[in-house]
């Protein structure tokens, strides 16, 4: 199969560079299957399926009483930062995981790749190897949590931080191990910048700073937002609680994985990166009765749909490198809200397993004529299964 195969054109303006008004304020496509009532059933094998305009409120409607919708509670940690090697160069670094108090695993751009004992400098910290200028891109406008910035754009003294390369390079990743001299979770939170998806082309913001957060987020770890999430206020779910539809919450972090194209165009070469993921007992529970009572089981969004396909919907903790292309036959998720995806990426090629290709294609194309706004501050779309996907 090929990477070419998911290639759609977008035009740029219907790329969503800021949230709507209300969270629950923009559009639905519903994209139900044919011949099979909706909402109802736990495993649909239509190959037709229909396209309708509905608003994201007509939501708790769209879905049978007694379905399970299952969120993703990932709390998205500030995990750009800018700062400046020994050498004075400008760097980027932007955090993959937290690892232990003062470690974490991180991308890094440069000009050079910094070296294994090497120091990196994040505010002021910098000041005292040469480093005259703005720490760069912007970093003055991120200080938050009582730290005040310079008008050089540098972070005020207190607030600097150091950085060590632990190793240049992990085993079998490109990701590079750091050591702070403070509390990783505290550097990120006072210098970071959260780290909004590159086709949002603005400075994030205080309004970012809680729409690019699900209302239910709770644990911290996610370098992107579960996206579909969003969408949810405290309106929308009473309104799925009074339907009589069941919620429950798991946590898989999403990484920074998310951003990165997939480079080569046969699928099965590529490699995706390990995310985290936990689901409680009382999940795996819910999950269990659903199942056996025949009630369909709704992924909120992509990662929660990983998370559940990866651990089959037991309790537990892990990682998961779970790449879903067509072909794969799911063993849990019966339908799929989520927003639009990205051209040639893992996570279109995921919907179009889940509902088939030429279903993703038709209402990609109708949600392009009919101007819906895409990616992370987009609109949505609910899914059903489609076992008969190709």
């Amino acid at each position: 199969m090929k990477l070419s195969d998911f290639d759609y054109h977008l035009p740029d303006e219907l790329i969503a560079q800021y949230p709507p008004e209300h969270r629950a304020g923009g559009r639905l496509l519903d994209v139900s299957a044919l011949g099979a009532a909706a909402g109802s059933g736990t495993g649909h094998l239509a190959t037709e399926h229909s396209v309708a305009d509905r608003l994201l409120t007509d939501l708790p409607s769209l879905l049978a009483p007694g379905s399970l919708v299952v969120f993703n509670d990932t709390k998205v940690i500030h995990a750009r930062l800018f700062g400046r090697k020994e050498s004075s160069g400008r760097i980027e670094v932007m955090v993959e995981r937290i690892d232990g108090e003062f470690e974490v695993l991180a991308m890094v751009r440069a000009s050079h790749p910094p070296k294994e004992g090497s120091r990196l400098y994040f505010g002021d910290a910098g000041a005292g190897s040469g480093s005259g200028s703005e720490s760069g891109s912007g970093s003055g406008s991120r200080a938050r949590s009582g730290v005040s910035g310079h008008d050089d754009g540098r972070p005020a003294s207190h607030a600097a931080a150091v950085a060590t390369v632990v190793s240049a390079r992990e085993p079998g990743s490109m990701l590079l191990r750091l050591r702070f001299d403070a509390p990783a979770a505290e550097v990120l939170e006072q210098l970071g910048e959260l780290p909004l998806p590159p086709y949002i082309q603005h400075t994030p913001d205080g309004a970012d700073e809680s729409r690019y957060q699900t209302v239910f987020a709770r644990e911290p770890g996610a370098v992107a937002a579960p996206t579909a999430g969003l969408h949810f206020d405290e309106a929308l779910l009473a309104a799925l609680r009074a339907r009589g539809v069941e919620m429950t919450h798991l946590t898989l972090h999403v990484g920074a994985g998310t951003f990165l194209p997939v480079r080569t165009e046969d699928l099965s070469q590529h490699q995706m990166h390990a995310e985290r993921y936990a689901i409680s007992p009382e999940t795996a529970q819910a999950i269990a009765r659903a199942k056996a009572g025949g009630r369909p089981v709704v992924a909120i969004g992509t990662t929660a749909m990983r998370a559940l396909e990866a651990s089959s919907g037991q309790a537990g903790v892990g990682e998961t490198n779970l790449f879903i292309t067509p072909g794969y036959r799911f063993r849990v998720v019966d339908r799929l809200f989520t927003n639009f995806h990205l051209p040639k990426s893992t996570l279109l090629i995921l919907v179009s397993a889940f509902a088939g290709r030429e279903t993703i294609r038709r209402a990609y194309a109708h949600a392009i004529a009919q101007r819906y706004r895409f990616f992370s501050y987009g609109d949505a779309m609910l899914l059903d299964r489609d076992d008969h996907a190709t």
